[in-house]
């Protein structure tokens, strides 16, 4: 019994560091904290509301997803895996829901970061704190 519990936990331990370890976006060390009552950052006062904070390989996207909730993404492609693409992902004029990557027609979802299309992986997440007024903090 302890031989298979040391096993399963040896494996989980495996697979949980390599599960983003071939991930095409860097991952850059990141912790920030913003004030969303700042002009820069008040679209973020509301449900719905998004905006850019300098950071991450290209920039990161911060998305307000409901009171309470906040999610942020790295702006890099995963479908640049050299990150030669000089425009980071923007959000769509039609739909800002869908991120679009210009130079490899790549889009993904805001609301989770998956991937909608011309990607098998989806964005970079950040972690996100949020102490419930006025402050967020997005790191990794």
């Amino acid at each position: 019994m302890k031989v298979l519990f040391i096993f399963l936990l040896l494996g989980g331990v495996f697979f949980s560091c390599n599960k983003n370890s071939n991930h095409p976006v860097p991952n850059i060390p990141f912790d920030k904290t913003i004030n969303i009552t700042l002009p820069s950052y008040s679209d973020l006062m509301g449900v719905g509301g998004w905006c850019y904070v300098t950071g991450g390989s290209k920039g990161i996207i911060v998305y307000r997803r409901g009171v309470d909730d906040f999610i942020a993404f790295d702006r890099h492609s995963p479908a640049d895996e050299n990150g030669d693409c000089a425009t980071p992902l923007t959000p769509d004029d039609d739909n800002y829901l869908v991120l679009n990557d210009v130079c490899n027609s790549a889009s993904f979802s805001l609301y989770d970061g998956s991937p909608i299309s011309s990607s098998e992986f989806g964005l970079r997440q950040y972690q996100t704190q949020w102490n419930g007024s006025e402050m967020l903090r997005i790191f990794n």
